[in-house]
């Protein structure tokens, strides 16, 4: 990726995270990036191509903390376990996308819900992936690979975010424990 085009997306995140998106301008990018204005529409037509691009590079980033979990885990439930955990730490330390998550919940933006939904449906993609590999592999009994990656993913959202606004945080253990209640009748 060209080095200009690397720091406007660089600088497109400390604005979106600062400002969110609705409060972020093209003017304030192209001041936090030391370029003009005409320069970044050089590499994005507009805004909204700049948060899109965004969002796609953190995919890429979430999903090499996935992957790593995956190589990591030893049993089906602990790879399944430590890549969708790993996504939702780094979901929780980006603040580009707490920001988002919050811009969702406070002006129901399209184009944020748009992200965060793309989000959501790479993760449940990846995921579905590896229940397939799962269930080929003879590790995880048959069950329909995209819906389960939904569910669980969901769970996961539950038990860490939601979870938390009115409780104590659950410990990482007690979350394994749930998902192997919830889920361990599925694996083999």
């Amino acid at each position: 990726m060209d080095a200009k085009k690397r720091m406007i997306m660089e600088s497109a995140k400390k604005s979106f995270a600062l400002f969110g998106y609705k409060g972020t301008t093209m003017d304030q990018i192209a001041k936090i990036a030391g370029v003009g204005k005409a320069t970044i529409y050089t590499f994005f037509a507009n805004k909204e191509e700049l948060l899109h691009d965004i969002v796609q590079s953190l995919v890429v980033e979430m999903k090499a903390v996935a992957e790593k979990a995956l190589l990591e885990g030893t049993t089906t439930f602990e790879k399944i376990h430590g890549a969708i955990y790993g996504i939702l730490v780094f979901r929780r330390e980006h603040e580009l996308l707490i920001q988002l998550a919050h811009e969702v919940q406070q002006f129901g933006s399209p184009v944020t819900h748009e992200a965060m939904a793309s989000i959501e449906t790479e993760v449940v993609h990846f995921m579905s992936l590896h229940i397939e590999k799962a269930i080929h592999n003879g590790t995880m009994k048959s069950c329909d690979p995209k819906l389960t990656a939904f569910i669980i993913f969901k769970l996961y959202v539950a038990l860490v975010f939601d979870w938390e606004k009115q409780n104590p945080p659950l410990t990482d253990e007690r979350i394994s424990e749930l998902l192997q209640l919830y889920f361990g009748n599925l694996l083999q």
